[in-house]
């Protein structure tokens, strides 16, 4: 995880904020896009965004494992999926790895991948 300066104006509200953002996606980060008065702070927005990545990221990995779950269970008679349930719990890893970093830490930070692409295509501006 590369990591972008922190900005002097970042307060504990702008860090809940993040955090929740993560812990909470896609929830908060609509609201936080939406409330003037959160929107226009740039920690708040740019965790938001990169949130919002997130959490369509791990939509395309949990489509991905529920068929590969499905495909195994069903080859194997149901024997492998009383053992691979577990890995839908996969996606939650890092929204709450991230929830942590954003609040305790106070940094803009890079999740890789996703930050780059979100950068690339224009939906989220570098800190």
């Amino acid at each position: 995880m590369s990591q972008v300066p922190s900005a002097p104006d970042v307060n504990d509200n702008d860090k809940l904020m993040a955090a929740l953002a993560y812990f909470l996606s896609p929830i908060v980060p609509v609201i936080i896009l939406v409330v003037d008065s959160m929107k226009v702070r740039p920690y708040q927005k740019y965790h938001a965004l990169q949130s919002l990545g997130l959490f369509v990221a791990a939509l395309i990995v949990s489509v991905l494992m529920c068929i590969v779950y499905f495909a195994c269970t069903l080859l194997t008679a149901g024997i492998l999926g009383l053992c691979l349930w577990v890995i839908f719990f996969i996606p939650y890893i890092p929204f709450i790895y991230y929830t942590i970093i954003a609040y305790t830490r106070g940094e803009y930070f890079e999740i890789p991948v996703i930050t780059k692409f979100m950068v690339q295509q224009g939906w989220l501006t570098r800190a």
